[in-house]
């Protein structure tokens, strides 16, 4: 849901880089994860594009610097349900990636770009292939199956 940024005043307050484009997840009352730690939220200010968090145990200006740079998250289930053709990145770290009934990697991360989000696959023996969520590049997801169809003709990886 993004990273904990600079300190903000004396009482603890902090600023968060590269939020969620789901302000909603930071509410009073709600709890989240820095790190590995547990918090609850006590209060939201700022912006949804420049949220500023305090959270209960997080009492001063150093001690929101001792947590500066580590992930917050939030359970799955305060994301409440995704649309049609929307995947959390956790969901698709891991798949295995083929093209038909061709292997062709595992997804290592993803990429949250601008114009697309883009796979980044780990080939064994080969350099990375980046493959952008679009409906030209990837014909399936299947979560469950753990398993992403992708075209790699599409993609300039003419079959052997």
């Amino acid at each position: 849901m993004g990273r904990v940024g600079r300190p903000h005043g004396t009482r603890g307050a902090f600023t968060v880089s590269d939020p969620s484009d789901r302000p909603e997840v930071f509410v009073p009352g709600r709890g989240l994860l820095v790190g590995d730690r547990a918090f609850e939220v006590r209060d939201v200010q700022g912006t949804a594009a420049h949220p500023i968090l305090t959270v209960a145990g997080v009492g001063d200006r150093q001690a929101a610097d001792g947590i500066r740079g580590e992930i917050i998250s939030v359970p799955r289930d305060a994301l409440g349900g995704l649309e049609e053709g929307e995947f959390m990145v956790a969901e698709l770290v891991g798949c295995e990636v083929v093209d038909g009934d061709r292997p062709i990697g595992r997804v290592r991360g993803v990429l949250l770009l601008p114009s697309a989000d883009v796979l980044e696959v780990d080939r064994p023996g080969a350099e990375d292939l980046l493959v952008p969520l679009v409906g030209d590049a990837v014909r399936s997801v299947d979560v469950d199956a753990r398993r992403i169809d992708v075209d790699a003709d599409f993609l300039g990886e003419p079959s052997p």
